[in-house]
């Protein structure tokens, strides 16, 4: 009963995410734009690129007004950027209980990155997970998409 319920766990917890990655698709080397500001995920993403000494950047910030005198912020992608991040964030969850070894928040997020010239999308991931079990699925598919320089012709 024990074995069938680890199982079960399992299978559920992998179900939580959706993920396309191109192997052997992102250049350390080579610009990568992202937006500002962000909280979880977007923050995550950010953070990780940097850890990994990515050329990051956030583009350049313009304010615009639309017809009911809202103001917005568009930003600026950088013309030599190579590639782009893109991070939708849904509801974060304090969950002490589900994920008390695992970073306490439940996040709900897609991530997508894309080669700016070519418009391939080389990572398209929707997830669902408590904090640290996503982080280290970002750190993996990172390890899978990068170019390692024996590899470059």
């Amino acid at each position: 009963m024990l074995r069938i319920l680890a199982i079960l766990s399992v299978i559920f917890l992998t179900a939580c995410n959706s993920v396309y990655v191109k192997p052997n698709s992102l250049d350390p080397n080579n610009k990568i734009f992202v937006p500002r500001g962000g909280y979880t995920m977007k923050r995550s993403v950010k953070i990780a690129l940097q850890n990994r000494n990515y050329n990051i950047h956030v583009g350049r910030l313009t304010r615009a007004s639309d017809s009911s005198e809202m103001d917005f912020e568009t930003y600026i992608v950088p013309t030599d950027a190579k590639y782009s991040v893109r991070v939708q964030e849904r509801s974060e969850t304090f969950r002490p209980i589900w994920c008390i070894f695992n970073g306490f928040w439940w996040w709900n997020f897609n991530v997508s990155i894309v080669e700016q010239k070519t418009g391939t999308e080389i990572l398209s991931w929707r997830g669902r997970g408590c904090q640290n079990s996503s982080l280290r699925k970002l750190d993996s598919l990172l390890d899978t998409m990068e170019i390692k320089k024996s590899e470059k012709h």
